[in-house]
């Protein structure tokens, strides 16, 4: 289901073979104009809590703990999580997110999720 499933920096250019550009950040990132970004969607609902973000740090020795709370937060964001399903079942996708940490990220771990590793 989640073959068409890819994650990139918002600050990457966009590219043909995206697919739907969709923004899983709560916060928008610095410095991108809406022009660059080409979303189909930002859906700020699908990113981690501010208290799960802020705890989490982007520290890589948190890594583990933060995909396991933030499990539990999807599990409990049904709504949002459909949403995005919806849209791999019509085609290509790409989660976005702002960070510079590539490995350790909130779009990282959900695309984990959505193929059903997380």
């Amino acid at each position: 289901m989640a073959f068409g499933l890819m994650v990139k920096r918002i600050y990457e250019p966009a590219a043909a073979d995206d697919g739907q550009r969709v923004l899983v950040d709560r916060i928008w990132p610095r410095g991108v104009s809406k022009e660059h970004a080409a979303l189909a969607l930002w859906l700020k609902e699908i990113a981690p809590s501010d208290e799960l973000r802020k705890w989490f740090g982007h520290e890589p020795a948190r890594w583990a703990e933060f995909q396991k709370r933030y499990r539990v937060e999807l599990d409990g964001n049904g709504e949002a999580v459909a949403q995005l399903r919806d849209l791999l079942r019509h085609g290509k996708v790409t989660l976005l997110y702002g960070a510079h940490d590539e490995a350790h990220n909130n779009a990282v771990a959900l695309a984990e999720y959505l193929r059903g590793r997380g």
